[in-house]
C-alpha cells in the first residue's frame, strides 16, 4: 500500500508518504500558510522518494477537529489528489493522531478550541487500536467530563492555554505534542488495507463544533 498523507488542523502543516510500510514524512510552522506550504512539501517528499503522485492508492488526512481553515486545507487537498485518480479517501480523528504522536496507551489529547473551550478526548489504546473512553467533545475545561481511573497522559496544545486542565487526574503533560502525518500515515495504514477508505466525493472534516465566534450576550454570560 502506498498513500499520502496531510495533517493541516494546528499551526503545523505536516505531510508523509507511507510506501509499503516505510514512512517518510515532514512538517513546519505554518501558521496560516498550510495551502500554500502542503503541496510544496509533498512534492518534495515524492523527489525525496524518486516516486511520484502516480504510485498512490490512497490519500489520508487529518479529519478534526482544529482549525476550520485546516481541516478544509486537508480535506480538499486530500480530495484534490485523489478525484483524478479514483483513489480512496481515509480520514483519520484528529485527537487520535494527537494520541498517537504522545507515545502512551492512556491519553488525554487537548487542543484549544479557542472561545475558551477545548477539543478534548481520553483515548485508550488496545490492540493496536485507539478506543474513546471520553468521546470526542468541544466543552469548557471546568464542564469536561474526568475520564475513568488513573495513569492518564496529558498532550497537546489545550494543556498549553489551560495549564490546570484536569490536573488531578493526569500523570504527566506536555502542551509541545502536536498531531502529524507521519501519525495520521501510521492510522490509516492498517485501515485502508481493511478497505475502509471511501470515495474522495464523501471525505469530510469532523468539525465538533459548528460556530467560529461568540456573541457579545454569551462572552458576558462567561
Amino acid at each position: 500500500m502506498r498513500f499520502a498523507a496531510l495533517e493541516t488542523s494546528t499551526e503545523w502543516c505536516s505531510v508523509a508518504l507511507s510506501l509499503d510500510g516505510e514512512i517518510v514524512a515532514a512538517e513546519r510552522r505554518a501558521g496560516h500558510r498550510h495551502s500554500e506550504l502542503a503541496l510544496p512539501m509533498l512534492e518534495e517528499l515524492f523527489k525525496k522518494t524518486d516516486t511520484s503522485p502516480e504510485i498512490l492508492n490512497a490519500i489520508a488526512f487529518g479529519a478534526g477537529p482544529g482549525s476550520f481553515t485546516g481541516l478544509r486545507v486537508a480535506c480538499g487537498l486530500a480530495q484534490g489528489l485523489a478525484l483524478p485518480r479514483g483513489l480512496p479517501v481515509i480520514g483519520i480523528p484528529t485527537l487520535e493522531a494527537l494520541a498517537e504522536e504522545c507515545g502512551a496507551d492512556r491519553v488525554v489529547a487537548c487542543l484549544d478550541a479557542r472561545m475558551r473551550e477545548v477539543y478534548y478526548a481520553a483515548l485508550e489504546k488496545a490492540g493496536g487500536r485507539w478506543r474513546e473512553v471520553v468521546p470526542t467533545q468541544c466543552v469548557a475545561p471546568e464542564h469536561a467530563p474526568l475520564p475513568p481511573g488513573d495513569g492518564w497522559v496529558g498532550c497537546g496544545g489545550g494543556f498549553a492555554a489551560f495549564p490546570g486542565f484536569l490536573r488531578n487526574k493526569i500523570r504527566s503533560m506536555n502542551p509541545e505534542i502536536h498531531p502529524s502525518a507521519f501519525a495520521v500515515a501510521r492510522l490509516a495504514a492498517p485501515r485502508l488495507a481493511a478497505g475502509e477508505g471511501v470515495d474522495a466525493a464523501a471525505a469530510a472534516p469532523l468539525y465538533v463544533r459548528d460556530k467560529v465566534a461568540l456573541t457579545s450576550q454569551e462572552l458576558a454570560a462567561r
